[in-house]
């Protein structure tokens, strides 16, 4: 007599955006359009409203699911930028694009609590927070009581000092035991639609990058979606002797490891080549 095999089907996690559910059965991509003059790779490149509209549009019509937008320089040694600088750039181009896609969801990166109240109030769709919380206590109880999905990046320290703390006892280790507490920590204030992003480059050497990216698939066990956030970094363009703005190849070959290891989430300066790096990877786990 034969034995019924007994298998459990995976749910793939899902997130709700303002009030509608977004599963991660098929990865997303996540574009970004950085509202600095100092990003590594695109700061300055959109000064105007016919540019932003025209580069959102592109986005969303390549296939980007949401854009990210950010109005304060992440990267090492960038430029200190108060909250009112930080607003005065972002808060007119979240009315700006809401009122040109309303259909679009935005996703504010800041880890101020206040910034990501106003834009809340104007229409946005996620919180992306480079600190998790650390940098604005404030920070996921506000979220909560927005009820937006919130983006936690696992940091140490500041942008500006973040590269002084790369010592680990055990990086995949410690990554999951920072992510548990914080989890602990928002699930606390009542915020449970979380995605998580392991924070490649930040308070990271280049070779624990890859080494982050190799064993990715551990991240998994949190049973949160997970972002991706590799797009044109350097981790790739100097292992490849190269520059950011020949860093697309580069980029989409580490990308197909990513989704090979789980992520649901990509974001991405180039979401062309992200959507079709997806739609392989999604052929190749269907045949």
């Amino acid at each position: 007599m034969k034995k019924k095999l007994n298998i459990m089907t995976h749910i793939p996690p899902s997130i709700n955006c303002k009030g509608t559910l977004i599963s991660f059965d098929s990865p997303k991509i996540m574009g970004v359009l950085n509202l600095t003059p100092d990003s590594f790779y695109d700061g300055g490149r959109y000064k105007n409203e016919i540019e932003i509209i025209k580069q959102t549009g592109k986005m969303l019509e390549e296939g980007a699911s949401f854009i990210d937008l950010g109005a304060f320089s992440s990267r090492p040694g960038a430029e200190y930028v108060t909250s009112d600088t930080e607003a005065q750039r972002l808060l007119p181009v979240v009315e700006l694009l809401l009122k040109e896609f309303p259909e679009a969801l935005l996703s504010i990166d800041t880890f101020r609590s206040e910034i990501a109240k106003a834009s809340a109030e104007r229409g946005a769709a996620l919180i992306n927070d480079i600190s998790a919380g650390a940098l604005d206590p404030n920070m996921m109880a506000t979220v909560a009581l927005l009820k937006l999905p919130y983006i936690m990046m696992h940091m140490r320290g500041t942008p500006a000092t973040m590269q002084s703390h790369t010592r680990y006892n055990n990086l995949l280790a410690d990554i999951l035991f920072y992510f548990s507490e914080k989890i602990a920590i928002a699930k606390s204030h009542g915020l449970y639609d979380l995605i998580i992003d392991p924070g490649y480059g930040f308070a990271k050497t280049t070779e624990q990058n890859f080494k982050l990216l190799k064993e990715s698939s551990l991240l998994q066990s949190l049973d949160l979606p997970v972002l991706t956030g590799l797009s044109r970094k350097s981790m790739i363009y100097k292992t490849l002797d190269s520059t950011a703005d020949k860093a697309l190849n580069g980029t989409t070959a580490l990308h197909m490891q990513a989704l090979l290891s789980g992520s649901h989430i990509l974001r991405v300066h180039d979401v062309a080549p992200a959507q079709e790096c997806v739609s392989l990877f999604e052929a190749l786990r269907n045949s």
